[in-house]
């Protein structure tokens, strides 16, 4: 049923869409790598209501297309109409801003920490609605390790024990690995920043430093001894993004860092086939790091309809809207009033392992935010994708004994310094 607050904001909407002077068909493209997607067809087919003028033709790549091919086809002036994406800072130059269109109070109000994130360093303007706020963090098969006889390490415990824990579930079932990490230069940032990594230098630019090696020099070991298993980070090659899911999903790894955006997809997916849960993220001496970040859907500057775009962003940004977006995607909200409120998961169906989880992600991000504030403002770089891209480009190929770490150092750092 929808609230007085929905029908006023369609009631808003309604009078622009009165006065369209003529159909109008807008592209958007976004991940179909994921289970929002039905989410997303029937909140764009209510929106005919409030614009029945405006057609949202959704385009459903996979996510190395927006990665990869989206920055190229904005730079040639072929790119879509809008988009969700997760270089936040990085696409800024080619951003719509939307302010003329919107009430920019209630968007500074409702997103106003997040914000930033998409201008890049500019001072201001409006350029995205916040999909998702996400936190990196692991998922554990609760029955492995049962069945392993091993008990899970408490909250607090470090990197090296959960590595210890998860190799005796390995050796006890004979796992293929047993441990995994998406291949992903997000996904190791955090765990890094636990080992002292500061990402930054004095005069503001990417680093790599001691806390860097620290970690690197255990991912590669892990990799060395089978800990971690070879298809994710050594085999894919270049930047190839890569995740842990069908070995986590087949039961063949007991411990998988992924992240907050994948709760959806592993309850799906799993189902009853084995109990699973989110544990706090493995701490190292500098603290317990993870990387915020997310998605947004943003609008481009080279859309021949700026008014269009930008009323079914600010429609989707709205509280209710948001809020049933957010609840019915197992999302943690950007929207200010909804993180104080709270969500309403179990009423959009999810079980409680996914609403502890979720908490249990809410609380890591805060923790971070004290721990390794640097996670967010790596997250708000325009240049981080450079620094993800050469972390996963290179390290695999010490993996695979192509470089040796020392090589492998000075390629990363040569890539941030350009």
């Amino acid at each position: 049923m929808m609230t007085k607050n929905a029908l006023g904001a369609l009631s808003a909407f309604a009078v622009f869409a009165a006065g369209a002077a003529q159909a109008v068909e807008l592209e958007f493209m976004v991940s179909g790598e994921d289970s929002k997607i039905a989410v997303w067809t029937e909140l764009i087919e209510r929106y005919k209501e409030v614009a029945p003028d405006v057609t949202i033709n959704m385009n459903q790549v996979g996510y190395n297309v927006i990665r990869d091919q989206l920055p190229v086809q904005l730079e040639a002036g072929t790119g879509p109409d809008m988009a969700t994406i997760t270089s936040i800072g990085g696409l800024n130059p080619f951003y719509l801003d939307i302010t003329p269109y919107v009430d920019a109070g209630y968007w500074e109000a409702a997103y106003g920490s997040v914000l930033p994130w998409y201008r890049a360093g500019k001072p201001d303007g409006i350029h995205g609605w916040h999909t998702e706020m996400t936190v990196t963090g692991p998922y554990v098969n609760r029955t492995l390790f049962e069945e392993a006889g091993v008990e899970l390490p408490a909250p607090g415990a470090s990197w090296d024990e959960w590595a210890d824990a998860a190799a005796d579930v390995q050796d006890n079932l004979d796992l293929y690995a047993g441990m995994v990490m998406d291949r992903s230069g997000h996904r190791f940032a955090g765990p890094a920043m636990s080992y002292g990594a500061k990402y930054f230098d004095d005069a503001g630019n990417f680093a790599v430093d001691e806390g860097f090696i620290d970690f690197a020099e255990r991912m590669i070991d892990w990799h060395a001894s089978g800990l971690m298993p070879p298809d994710i980070w050594p085999a894919a090659g270049g930047q190839t993004y890569a995740n842990g899911n069908e070995l986590f999903f087949g039961e063949e790894v007991a411990f998988y860092m992924s992240g907050s955006w994948n709760i959806g997809n592993v309850a799906d997916t799993v189902g009853d086939a084995f109990d699973w849960s989110v544990v706090p993220v493995p701490c190292g001496p500098a603290g317990c790091g993870v990387m915020p970040g997310g998605s947004g859907l943003v609008a481009f500057a080279a859309t021949e309809h700026p008014e269009e775009v930008a009323a079914f962003i600010d429609w989707m940004a709205q509280t209710d809207i948001a809020g049933e977006y957010y609840a019915r995607t197992f999302q943690i909200p950007a929207h200010t009033e909804l993180q104080q409120a709270g969500l309403d998961y179990a009423g959009a169906g999810a079980s409680e392992a996914v609403e502890e989880g979720l908490n249990l992600f809410a609380q890591m991000v805060g923790q971070a935010a004290v721990d390794t504030p640097q996670a967010f403002r790596a997250q708000g770089d325009p240049r981080n994708t450079v620094m993800f891209n050469a972390t996963i480009k290179y390290l695999p190929e010490v993996m695979n004994g192509d470089l040796t770490l020392d090589e492998a150092l000075d390629n990363i750092r040569e890539e941030i310094a350009n």
